[in-house]
């Protein structure tokens, strides 16, 4: 019984509040299943649970399709192919015809020829993956999709680029792995759609390029590349990676960007160190040095 100092309604016997209470329960945060509460997923108390997942969402979904085996592609997100490299030359003497005396615009002008003269290095990355695919991916009965010799590239402009087209262009599978950056970064149109992935953290990227791969080849870049060059050089070095190829493409620009007999006649890295790489200069080479290769996925 209610006492008279009451209200005789008691909040519970109105359907309306009960109702409108009920909802806000089933539309409550606390009241989702903890694997699809973003927010709780996006607090810093659960980076190891985020890091876990981005592990193993490629992982699984690899061995889902039968991935057995990748080539690593690494390059300069900023090479074009010439008529783009060509255009975007026009473009800056076009600029610099506003301001001749500009630094600035000199300066603009002189990297986009640099540009134009390593274009070249977008059509080898392309041929290359051409072949890789088309003569390196094996088809089965079984499994009629490309699953071994699987070109992988970060996923976006230039040098990937030119590798996801040449798999493309060969009817055959790539894989894309994308990073989620502070300037916005789309992936290449070039990917297999199944296989392009957007990674958060940069070190579990650099897990998904080594664990399959039979061999890397890298063309001029930033410092993106020059870090991955430096990543699968120490693993192969340490004996933490199986052996397969790194190979570099473009002798001339490799061998000016970096001393490594210097390194290794200062005693900083030993003599056999040296032969850890390989140089190529053309796709065939390049494609030669790894088919020869024993496959060690």
């Amino acid at each position: 019984m209610k006492s008279d100092a009451i209200d005789s309604t008691w909040p519970s016997d109105d359907p309306t509040r009960v109702a409108d209470n009920l909802q806000q329960i089933i539309h409550s945060d606390t009241y989702r299943l903890a694997h699809q509460d973003l927010a709780l997923l996006n607090t810093s108390s659960m980076r190891g649970v985020r890091m876990l997942l981005e592990i193993s969402k490629p992982e699984l979904h690899f061995e889902e399709i039968g991935i057995s085996s990748t080539i690593i592609v690494f390059g300069g997100a900023r090479l074009k192919e010439r008529s783009a490299a060509e255009a975007h030359l026009e473009k800056a003497i076009r600029e610099l015809d506003t301001d001749p005396n500009s630094k600035q615009l000199q300066r603009k002008v002189s990297r986009a020829k640099k540009l134009l003269e390593l274009s070249p290095f977008y059509d080898a990355a392309r041929e290359f993956a051409f072949l890789a695919s088309r003569f390196g991916q094996s088809d089965t009965s079984t499994r009629p999709c490309c699953s071994s010799h699987v070109i992988v590239t970060g996923g976006g402009p230039g040098i990937m680029e030119a590798a996801n087209r040449g798999a493309f262009d060969a009817g055959c599978r790539s894989i894309g792995l994308n990073i989620e950056l502070p300037h916005e970064q789309n992936p290449n149109p070039f990917i297999t759609p199944e296989l392009c992935f957007k990674f958060n953290y940069f070190a579990l990227r650099k897990f998904h390029f080594v664990m399959r791969a039979v061999g890397a080849v890298l063309f001029p870049g930033g410092y993106g590349t020059l870090d991955e060059l430096f990543e699968v050089l120490t693993l192969r070095q340490v004996g933490t990676q199986h052996a397969m190829p790194i190979i570099l493409f473009g002798k001339d620009y490799w061998t000016r960007l970096i001393d490594f007999e210097f390194m290794a006649d200062s005693g900083l890295i030993d003599d056999q160190d040296l032969g850890l790489i390989q140089f190529a200069d053309t796709a065939t080479e390049a494609w030669d040095l790894l088919r020869d290769h024993p496959l060690h996925p």
